[in-house]
């Protein structure tokens, strides 16, 4: 089965982005899985959103510190694929895996917060033992959303030979470590942000500025037309043994006169 994995969609850039990417290439793919926890207007989601997400090509929506920004999420979460942190309190509204079935494989997919610097909820590590132990399934695929990437690094060795795949979402900045680990994990610390390229961090670059300089609160605002905006993935082929191939995706669009974005062919 061939597998895309979508870094944070930040707002309608990077919601542009990601349809943009799928046009293109996403039908080749058994299995989209995108975070979407920044993709209404850049805190949470609403229905609208979601519905334009899935009908884009993406299977499951995961999630992260922001998922609850939107109150309305109560009132959908559980109508839609869409993932929250595992590790939230019992009782918190919406689930935090699934399984689906792809290709005759039930594919376990995981949603976990990191703690370091983020909020203090259940272990991580925990979480996830007790969710390999109960559920069955051939695949696991774990979106593990922190801010340390120490912490991240961690659980990656401690899932390794357990879960197929670990990548790391949260910071919106994609690293450079795509790997197969020992045991045969395929990891990534972070798979990077779909959202305006001249930002911080999909967000307007004057608020992140003002933030910094005078060290007093700041709105943060996507930027609503930025001329360039990009793209992160990973992609992976799995059979029967694990993770056959992979790679890492960069792409860049650039706005012309007309506001249609077309693709760059060089990228970072």
């Amino acid at each position: 089965m061939k597998v895309a994995v979508i870094g944070d969609v930040v707002g309608r850039a990077g919601r542009r982005a990601l349809k943009l990417w799928l046009e293109e290439e996403g039908k080749e793919f058994d299995l989209v899985i995108a975070n979407g926890e920044n993709a209404a207007g850049g805190f949470g989601l609403t229905e609208k959103v979601v519905s334009k997400l899935l009908s884009y090509g993406v299977s499951v929506i995961t999630g992260g510190n922001h998922t609850f920004d939107k109150k309305e999420i109560f009132q959908f979460i559980d109508k839609y694929p869409i993932l929250r942190p595992a590790n939230y309190p019992e009782g918190t509204p919406g689930r935090g895996y699934l399984t689906v079935e792809v290709k005759g494989k039930k594919v376990l997919i995981v949603n976990l917060m990191g703690r370091v610097f983020m909020e203090c909820l259940e272990s991580p590590f925990k979480v996830f033992d007790l969710i390999v132990e109960k559920e069955e399934f051939d695949f696991a695929i774990v979106d593990f959303h922190g801010e340390a990437s120490s912490e991240k690094q961690a659980f990656g060795f401690y899932a390794d030979g357990r879960a197929t795949v670990v990548y790391g979402t949260h910071t919106h900045v994609q690293t450079s470590d795509l790997r197969l680990l020992p045991k045969g994990t395929l990891y990534i610390t972070d798979v990077g942000m779909c959202g305006a390229l001249n930002s911080i961090i999909g967000m307007e670059v004057k608020g992140g500025l003002e933030r910094f300089l005078k060290q007093l609160p700041t709105r943060f605002k996507v930027p609503e037309k930025p001329q360039v905006i990009q793209f992160c993935a990973i992609t992976f082929e799995i059979g029967e043994e694990g993770v056959k191939s992979f790679r890492r995706i960069y792409q860049l669009y650039e706005r012309g006169e007309d506001g249609s974005y077309t693709r760059r062919k060089e990228t970072l």
